[in-house]
């Protein structure tokens, strides 16, 4: 029998805490909080005790949030950042936004996270920053990360936009580096209900620079000490955060425990590559990433049966037409072109249950029976 899956249920979520949810935008409307206020103040102190650091600096989105960490360091027009071939292009595209050169470094094949002696290769005496990014909920190797970054004097903002509550050597990620990133974007693992975004940092000095910047280049209505822009996390979007935020960790044990129920189900299949998880990490699972060859055919079977996949992200940035100009070449990133027409993300969320990836994994086994 044909089932309908979702690959992602953000309604089912809703209804789980819907009084809630409901309750704390009646109080942003009741109090006319819309922009910035005692609800974004309080979301911003408690994804500072969720994460465990000194300053949360909220802003319009995750992408955002890597624009304004790189003004916030002083990125000049000279400056190369090092980021990852394999990402979102909110990593790459935020670097020339700010006015720097991106350098893309090739990623490791079997977790798709940046590789730290291909970041060795990538240094010059242009460089001044590493953007790491906690693919799919895994953290990056952050002790060799933060090795080269010392020796080099080079800053590093973690991309942690799928990675709430990651953590690496029982360390949260986004704490290893100047700053970390994060989007809230309604399908991640702790999500609004619109846009939004936030730094993290211990740094007083950096965090002054960012909330100055996001606010017009003031912390004073009316006081611009520099140019700056206007990004800026809403009311309603804060106090829903602070709702979801009470629950982040229950969805990240489900999340978890929906991992290990693919791994097991999955486990006889040797057509499959399933994803690897480093022994240092405590992986939050935003996606679940196998490798295949057949991967297209694949994805149309299971929408056959009525099961959505995704690829994240089916052309490795170097090779996307926004880098055309630069002529990248596949051997520069083997293991990034290699991986954009394998990888294939199954439905994973806090709500789904056994029944549905039986019925996946079962999808999954005929297709290679067939």
């Amino acid at each position: 029998m044909k089932k309908t899956i979702p690959f992602i249920d953000l309604h089912k979520q809703y209804l789980s805490i819907k009084e809630e949810i409901n309750f704390a935008i009646d109080q942003v409307i009741n109090n006319s909080a819309f922009i910035r206020g005692q609800f974004v103040d309080q979301f911003e102190k408690d994804f500072s005790n969720l994460i465990g650091v000194d300053h949360t600096i909220s802003c319009g989105n995750g992408t955002d949030s890597l624009y304004i960490a790189m003004k916030a360091l002083e990125l000049s027009s000279d400056d190369e950042v090092i980021v990852p071939a394999h990402s979102w292009i909110s990593t790459s595209e935020a670097v020339t936004q700010a006015g720097g050169r991106v350098v893309f470094c090739d990623t490791l094949p079997d977790t798709f996270l940046i590789d730290p002696r291909e970041i060795l290769k990538k240094i010059t005496d242009k460089t001044v920053g590493i953007i790491p990014v906690h693919l799919y909920g895994q953290a990056a190797e952050m002790d060799q990360i933060m090795s080269i970054a010392s020796k080099h004097n080079l800053w590093v903002i973690e991309d942690c936009a799928q990675a709430h509550l990651a953590k690496y050597k029982d360390q949260e990620v986004g704490t290893f580096g100047d700053f970390g990133s994060f989007s809230f974007y309604p399908g991640k693992n702790l999500g609004a209900m619109g846009d939004a975004g936030a730094l993290i940092t211990n740094s007083p000095r950096l965090a002054n620079n960012a909330r100055r910047f996001a606010r017009h280049g003031g912390l004073v209505k009316g006081e611009h000490e520099i140019e700056g822009i206007n990004s800026r996390l809403d009311g309603i979007q804060a106090a829903i955060l602070s709702v979801k935020i009470k629950h982040i960790k229950e969805w990240t044990i489900q999340r978890q425990n929906a991992a290990n129920v693919y791994k097991e189900l999955l486990s006889g299949i040797r057509e499959i590559t399933l994803p690897k998880v480093y022994s240092t990490n405590t992986h939050v699972w935003h996606q679940f990433t196998i490798k295949l060859n057949y991967r297209d055919e694949l994805s149309r079977h299971l929408l056959s049966k009525g099961i959505p996949t995704s690829i994240n992200y089916p052309i490795a940035l170097p090779f996307l037409k926004a880098y055309k100009k630069y002529k990248f070449q596949e051997q520069q990133f083997p293991n990034a072109f290699a991986n954009q027409s394998q990888i294939l993300s199954l439905p994973i969320y806090p709500e789904i249950t056994f029944q549905d990836q039986k019925y996946i994994s079962k999808s999954i086994e005929e297709f290679f029976i067939k």
